[in-house]
């Protein structure tokens, strides 16, 4: 695929990643977002075969570019058990207050709670990145990094409830952290740090030997 194809895709996943996220999936319609893309129905067509398979590869180009980090940092045997989870905190911090229409979109779907096919296939794909945390989090363990007592579903848990919390709920998490969480340069200077910040205080306390 050339490169002027490979743009305009991903123009279309950013527009499509927009509106879905406004509107939901049942809310949004194919026609809509060509119409907001600037393109034809033919084309859409061409590129993702219908409305469920744009869906999907909205996840799909955001996850698998994280998971590929995530697995190569769970590889890497150099990095101490708790310098992966640094790491691990240090670029999820930076993702999940970016992304901030992707992040409602994955709240939105998953908060449904509904079995179907398109749930069970997102859930498959998030589900990856859970698998390789839990993997860093016991190779702590098996070195004798953690304790042997911890509670692996919690932590992780902990990590993204924390997240959902904060960047779902805005109208709440504003007051409450004292400045606006959608604000471009409150996130910035003070969201993120907050977080990565809070995040390797509470879980090197909890996890470290």
């Amino acid at each position: 695929m050339d490169k002027d194809k490979i743009d305009k895709r991903d123009y279309i996943l950013d527009v499509a990643e927009r509106v879905f996220s406004e509107k939901g999936f049942d809310g949004a319609s194919t026609r809509l977002i060509s119409g907001e893309a600037g393109v034809n129905m033919a084309m859409l067509n061409y590129y993702f075969g219908s409305k469920e398979g744009l869906f999907l590869e909205i996840f799909e180009r955001k996850i698998s570019s994280f998971q590929n980090i995530l697995q190569n940092l769970g590889n890497d045997d150099s990095i101490s058990a708790w310098g992966k989870m640094e790491q691990y905190i240090e670029m999820y911090g930076e993702k999940i207050v970016n992304n901030n229409c992707f992040q409602k979109l994955i709240y939105q779907e998953m908060g449904m709670n509904r079995s179907n096919d398109i749930s069970d296939k997102l859930r498959v794909m998030l589900l990856k990145n859970v698998v390789e945390l839990d993997k860093i989090l016991k190779e702590g363990i098996a070195k004798g990094e953690f304790k042997k007592d911890i509670d692996i579903p919690m932590v992780i848990a902990t990590l993204y409830g924390t997240k959902n919390y904060i960047v779902n709920t805005p109208l709440m998490a504003s007051p409450l952290l004292g400045y606006d969480i959608q604000d471009d340069k409150m996130i910035e200077e003070k969201l993120k740090p907050q977080i990565k910040s809070y995040m390797k205080n509470l879980l090197k306390a909890y996890l470290l030997n």
